[in-house]
C-alpha cells in the first residue's frame, strides 16, 4: 500500500512534513483533510494500528475543539461516540497523519519521519 498523507493545506505544519517527506524521496497519495475527511471505520483503525489514545487524534488547539467544549464532553463519550465526531470534520482532526507500512503517525515530530523513513 502505497503511503498516505493526510494534511490541511495551510496548515504551516503539515508543509513541513510535506516538505520532508519530498526530501526523503518518499512516494505518497497527499489528501486534503477537508476535502476528503477521515471515515470511522479509517479512524477506527488508524487508532487501533498508532497504538496512542483515542484523544492523540482530536486537534485540541482547533478552534472547534474549544467551540464544542470538548476538553469537558470527551470524557464522557464512548470511543465510538468520540470516533463518530471525529469523522464529522477534518477540523476536529490532529494533523497531518501519516499512514506507512503497519504505522501511523499522528501530528509531525521530525525524528519520527527520519527513523520511518532512512532505514
Amino acid at each position: 500500500m502505497k503511503t498516505q498523507f493526510i494534511c490541511y493545506k495551510k496548515c504551516s505544519t503539515c508543509k513541513k512534513a510535506e516538505k520532508l517527506l519530498r526530501l526523503l524521496n518518499v512516494d505518497f497519495d497527499l489528501r486534503e483533510i477537508m476535502d476528503e475527511n477521515p471515515t470511522s471505520e479509517e479512524l477506527h483503525s488508524w487508532i487501533k494500528t498508532s497504538g496512542l489514545p483515542l484523544k492523540s487524534f482530536f486537534n485540541t488547539s482547533g478552534i472547534m475543539y474549544r467551540e464544542l467544549h470538548l476538553k469537558d464532553k470527551l470524557p464522557t463519550l464512548t470511543d465510538d461516540e468520540a470516533i463518530d465526531l471525529l469523522a464529522t470534520s477534518g477540523r476536529l482532526v490532529k494533523r497531518p497523519i501519516l499512514i506507512h507500512d503497519n504505522k501511523v503517525l499522528v501530528g509531525f515530530k521530525e525524528s519520527d519521519y527520519l527513523e520511518l523513513f532512512e532505514k
